[in-house]
């Protein structure tokens, strides 16, 4: 994976949750990992896809996120895939998400797991689904823009 220059490298992103849900605003946040976990997430051994965030009892937890035990540990010192970690964010902000998310058809979802200075963050959206025809308008655009570079390239 290429290192961009302002000091992250990305290690999973989430391009499903963009074409999912109209991203509103985004939080960068910290995680709560075993030593495990942090050894596969350097591996690139996670997947975002079917991952949310959700508050409870006042502090954020990001759920459904898979990280695969790390290969050389055994059973025994591994960690279970898909449990509950919770997210590192300021009680400020955590109390604004709990306004936002109780309003109708809000979500958090995970949209990139990176390494910033040596520490994994997580970049989490706020975003409302999409309906149908936002996906196919979406998918309209997308292939519009394609065709245009085309013609610009062959031009």
């Amino acid at each position: 994976m290429a290192q961009p220059s302002d000091g992250y490298k990305v290690i999973s992103d989430n391009r499903q949750a963009r074409f999912q849900y109209e991203i509103l605003e985004t939080y960068e946040v910290g995680i709560e990992l075993l030593g495990t976990e942090v050894k596969s997430i350097r591996q690139g051994k996670v997947n975002l896809r079917d991952g949310f965030a959700q508050i409870r009892g006042g502090e954020a937890w990001l759920m459904n996120v898979h990280i695969s035990p790390h290969s050389m540990t055994t059973q025994v010192y591994n960690h279970d895939p898909l449990r509950d970690r919770k997210l590192l964010m300021k009680r400020q902000e955590i109390s604004k998400l709990i306004g936002k998310v109780e309003q109708k058809g809000l979500t958090l979802v995970p949209l990139k797991l990176y390494l910033k200075r040596g520490w994994i963050k997580a970049l989490i959206g706020l975003g409302k689904g999409k309906k149908l025809h936002d996906k196919r308008d979406a998918l309209k655009a997308k292939q519009q823009k394609r065709e245009i570079d085309r013609a610009l390239k062959s031009f």
